[in-house]
């Protein structure tokens, strides 16, 4: 199987000696991202503070995200984490005793439905669609289980256990057909399947750097449709959620126009930096090419699972899921350690081991990396 990027695979150094596929978790090092940190790291020696360029890395890094996503730069807010976008989102609900249910589903990452059952005292019930790994029809589920009564809708894009896909789009007209908002974690998804949030008609949406987007933890995204966001007024805030955060009125509180009202306190300068390069490289690649790659790559995993005798906890059809292929394995993490000794860097989750690759992957690794696991697992 020719590899259509193998120009780039000379910017990912670990590729000379260890096979990565752990993008779910963690994607390789690349050079630009290295010359990033290095190039933070020199202008605080040299000039000590410079808030114009942390700021300016800032604005650079929203920007590549809102053209990933097709949307403006001023529909995207910087915080910390996903968790953080969340309870930023969750703080601006109002939860009426008709329209309190909260829909998401028992695949979803457990920190957000945390975010959600947070919101129980302030009259919020959340309600757990039944998911199944391997399976493809989530999105059914999920459309089926709205009502007149959900508030928010809360999808994961792909899961983080086995990959699965859900039908954004699909979702969220049902959402709207009962009133609801639709909250979209795409911390699977951003960098490895495309989306375009008008053409979606998402909207709210979250993705995190350090997985697909080959960034490093400590940042996050998060759009808000534009229309929406002037009419959500958050109570998780900070100095960057302010018209001008510069003004330090500590008696003024007033909110920013658009998804800026959702930024809370200093965004994390040295992480945007990582998130720009990084992202810069991904939009000049372009995600379409790199999803249907990841696609032909899942094509790959599954037909040498099967051939190994691998159990598969995926589901079995790759237009159903992610780059993220998990095979059920017996004490996973040990398994995990085993695997890095053997040269290839994947991800532990409960009882299965993930094989997730990016683009700088090939298919000769895939099959290296489920071979070396059918030789740990018997």
């Amino acid at each position: 199987m020719k590899h259509p990027f193998s120009s780039y695979r000379k910017l990912f150094p670990i590729l000379e000696q260890t096979v990565q596929l752990s993008s779910c978790s963690q994607s390789a090092l690349s050079l630009p991202v290295r010359r990033a940190i290095d190039e933070y790291l020199e202008v605080w020696l040299k000039r000590g503070a410079d808030w114009g360029y942390w700021m300016d890395q800032v604005a650079l890094a929203r920007a590549e995200f809102a053209r990933m996503i097709h949307a403006e730069a001023d529909d995207i807010a910087v915080l910390g984490s996903v968790s953080d976008a969340a309870s930023s989102i969750a703080s601006a609900l109002r939860f009426e005793p008709d329209r309190c249910e909260i829909v998401t589903t028992t695949l979803d990452f457990p920190s957000l439905c945390h975010v959600w059952l947070a919101q129980a005292p302030r009259g919020a019930q959340v309600r757990f669609v039944q998911a199944e790994a391997g399976r493809s029809d989530t999105t059914e589920r999920i459309a089926g289980a709205l009502d007149g009564h959900t508030a928010l809708v809360s999808v994961s894009h792909a899961c983080f256990y086995d990959g699965q896909r859900v039908d954004i789009a699909a979702t969220g007209r049902e959402a709207r057909e009962h009133g609801a908002l639709q909250f979209v974690d795409a911390y699977q998804s951003a960098g490895a399947i495309a989306i375009d949030v008008r053409a979606q008609e998402v909207d709210i949406l979250a993705a995190g750097a350090q997985k697909y987007l080959l960034g490093i933890p400590g940042i996050a995204f998060l759009y808000v449709r534009p229309a929406l966001a002037q009419r959500l007024t958050p109570t998780v805030t900070g100095w960057f959620g302010r018209v001008n955060p510069f003004a330090f009125d500590p008696a003024g509180l007033d909110f920013a126009a658009g998804a800026a009202r959702f930024n809370t306190g200093t965004p994390p300068m040295m992480c945007a930096s990582v998130a720009r390069a990084s992202m810069a490289l991904l939009n000049e690649i372009g995600i379409p090419a790199i999803e249907e790659y990841l696609g032909q790559l899942s094509a790959v995993a599954l037909e040498e699972a099967a051939r190994l005798g691998l159990t598969v906890a995926s589901p079995p059809d790759p237009a159903a899921k992610g780059a993220n292929t998990a095979i059920r394995v017996p004490d996973a993490a040990q398994v995990e350690a085993r695997m890095l000794e053997a040269g290839y860097v994947v991800s532990a989750r409960n009882d299965v081991i993930r094989i997730a690759p990016h683009f700088y992957n090939t298919a000769e690794d895939v099959t290296g990396a489920l071979r070396a696991l059918a030789g740990l697992v018997r």
